[in-house]
């Protein structure tokens, strides 16, 4: 098991002992609701999508420059699906040839992808961050509330990907994911190809193995697929040979969004990733807590040498 020695302290000190957890859970809880507070206040300000820096070029072969999903949730993961796999690789062909130039900027755009019930404006902080440490290209993807299956929201995901790659001139992107949008994040890199074009897939609270919370919301069809147990989770854990990208999955022992809190952890055989512990604070911090955000800068700019397959980190 390998630590990432990169990692920056939310807490010092020790693993919290039954003594502090109270309190450590009240502060937590504190945090929550005035993160809660502000975020209803700026709520509104990302319920439009995001404005593109400038009109995509049109991939040859594809009409729109975009990928496409089978939406039936059949295995078209990694090396399962040679027609899904070609097609995936025409696209890369088609936009290396009519890509924008990158001018020099080596680091891959960034994906934002909201969770549930949510919009871009939860990465506002976790955004300028990253703008203010050079990354360039940083792009949110605002799927509807109304959106009734993970898969559906993945091949959106997998058309915005390709739009991004064909107008900045890159192959491959990083996406950061908070809670839901970690999972459908995952449903495109493992299922839908995404993995050549996912570079690292870093995820916030994301019910990797399903959650038991707010059991009375399971009558919403999005919300079945985040159980345990559900047809969409079994499917996750089918064999992915050969996935390319490496994930970086940060859970909270105070999560009381995904319980138990564990399965916020990527668990595969065929995967490479590192789950990292967060302690002293929740779900809704995870996406604009300092600490966090300079974790997520520094996992991005790895390169994976540090990083040990399925391997675990602490954040105290």
């Amino acid at each position: 098991m390998k630590v990432l020695s990169f990692l920056p302290l939310l807490l010092r000190g020790p693993l919290l002992r039954p003594a502090r957890l109270s309190s450590t859970l009240i502060r937590a809880t504190a945090l929550e609701l005035v993160i809660l507070a502000g975020h209803v206040l700026i709520y509104p300000s990302g319920i439009a999508p995001e404005r593109r820096p400038s009109t995509p070029r049109p991939v040859p072969g594809t009409g729109t420059g975009t990928g496409t999903g089978s939406g039936t949730g059949k295995d078209t993961g990694s090396g399962s699906d040679p027609e899904h796999a070609a097609h995936h690789d025409e696209i890369t062909r088609a936009a290396e040839a009519t890509a924008l130039p990158t001018t020099g900027d080596a680091r891959p755009p960034v994906v934002l992808l909201h969770g549930l019930i949510d919009n871009r404006s939860v990465f506002v902080l976790l955004r300028r961050s990253l703008a203010r440490h050079g990354w360039r290209h940083l792009a949110s993807l605002n799927y509807s509330p109304l959106t009734c299956d993970i898969r559906t929201a993945a091949e959106l995901l997998d058309r915005h990907v390709e739009e991004i790659c064909a107008r900045t001139g890159h192959h491959e992107v990083d996406i950061v994911g908070h809670s839901l949008g970690g999972l459908i994040a995952r449903y495109y890199v493992q299922r839908l190809g995404g993995d050549r074009r996912v570079r690292t897939l870093v995820t916030l609270g994301t019910p990797h193995g399903g959650t038991s919370a707010v059991p009375l919301a399971g009558a919403h069809p999005i919300v079945r697929q985040m159980r345990s147990g559900s047809e969409l989770i079994e499917e996750l854990r089918r064999p992915a040979p050969g996935c390319r990208t490496r994930f970086v999955s940060f859970w909270s022992e105070l999560d009381r969004v995904i319980l138990p809190v564990e399965t916020a952890c990527v668990d595969h055989p065929d995967l490479d990733a590192v789950n990292v512990r967060v302690t002293g604070i929740g779900h809704l911090a995870l996406p604009v807590h300092p600490a966090v955000a300079s974790a997520i800068r520094q996992a991005l700019e790895s390169d994976g040498s540090d990083v040990g397959t399925r391997g675990a980190a602490h954040v105290a």
